[in-house]
């Protein structure tokens, strides 16, 4: 694993928000250092390294806690399913699971993926499960990365159980700073990580690095709403709700659909389409906080520690911002030219 992540590229703090972007040289925007002296200079980069370090450290943490928990709950999937729009059904636990193969196959369907690949790269992997369901569907060879030495340990141990580790691997690495070589990867999958990246121009330079020649590139992740015509920020209040759901996931800035699509044109690649799948996963989040209000999940909660205990508080404002159209579950997808 790289030591930190890449510099951080925000101005700032690790948990919290105070900006909201409209194009790529905002998601770039940093002090100018013109107006700087060299001894100010360094003292932001010292900030700017620290508040990495306490992200990247805080990120590791949170998911070397929870994700026992998670795991005990829902199972080896950790990202929203995907239901029928509108769905008011009350779905068995294997039905909320199977809403979580649907998210896989939904977004593979949505890239155009029709074709076997050969070798997957799965960019902030949980505890492996999109990873084992890809490598099972096309025989492919896949790596996953994550920060958390809890997930990357336990993938390989499923991996292994499922006799599938000849397959597929797991290690610590920073998503800013893949341990890969160019053009590796004929998918490159983020499923659910890229709200976690503190330089989200970065993160998209990387993902498009190791894909491969007519690779495909699929990140679906957590967005706040497309700013309209003539807005430069989101409202406030609607920042202090992402700034309070940060602080319990350790989030950095939150961008829109828009400036991921921003981004990947940038770098002139093909097929760049995005869309909104906010009322596809409506169900989600209150299926969770009805497991965790079980006594079952009251009585895991409590074992697993004050970080899980603050994530399930903070499910509540998920839901408030799914419903007043702050947060969005956005999809965006592109092909690497040949």
């Amino acid at each position: 694993m790289k030591a930190t992540l890449a510099p951080f590229s925000f101005t700032s703090l690790p948990y919290r928000t105070n900006s909201s972007f409209r194009s790529p040289s905002l998601l770039l925007k940093s002090p100018s250092s013109a107006s700087l002296t060299t001894a100010a200079r360094g003292s932001v980069a010292l900030k700017a390294t620290t508040s990495t370090e306490a992200l990247r450290e805080g990120i590791a943490e949170f998911y070397n806690e929870t994700s026992g928990l998670w795991e005990e709950i829902w199972g080896d999937h950790m990202h929203h399913g995907f239901y029928d729009p509108d769905s008011s059904i009350q779905l068995s636990d294997s039905g909320h699971r199977e809403a979580q193969i649907r998210m896989i196959e939904e977004s593979l369907h949505f890239a155009g993926v029709t074709e076997r690949v050969k070798r997957v790269v799965d960019v902030g992997c949980g505890i492996g499960g999109s990873s084992r369901y890809l490598a099972s569907k096309f025989g492919a060879e896949c790596i996953g990365i994550t920060l958390s030495p809890v997930q990357a340990k336990r993938a390989n141990d499923l991996a292994a159980a499922q006799s599938l580790s000849k397959r597929v691997s797991f290690l610590v690495a920073d998503a800013l700073e893949q341990p890969f070589e160019d053009g590796k990867f004929d998918l490159v999958w983020s499923m659910e990580s890229g709200e976690h990246m503190p330089d989200k121009a970065k993160f998209v330079k990387e993902l498009v690095r190791v894909a491969a020649p007519g690779g495909r590139i699929i990140i679906v992740t957590w967005c706040h709403r497309n700013l309209s015509q003539g807005e430069e920020t989101l409202q406030p209040w609607e920042q202090n709700l992402l700034d309070r759901i940060c602080k319990t996931f350790y989030l950095p800035a939150w961008c829109s659909t828009d400036d991921y699509v921003n981004l990947l044109q940038s770098h002139s690649l093909q097929d760049i389409k995005c869309a909104d799948w906010s009322e596809n996963v409506a169900p989600f989040w209150p299926a969770v906080i009805r497991t965790a209000l079980t006594w079952n999940g009251l009585w895991s909660l409590l074992l697993s520690g004050m970080k899980s205990i603050k994530g399930a508080l903070t499910m509540p404002l998920m839901i408030k911002g799914y419903k007043k159209g702050v947060i969005k579950f956005g999809i965006i997808t592109c092909q690497k030219p040949l």
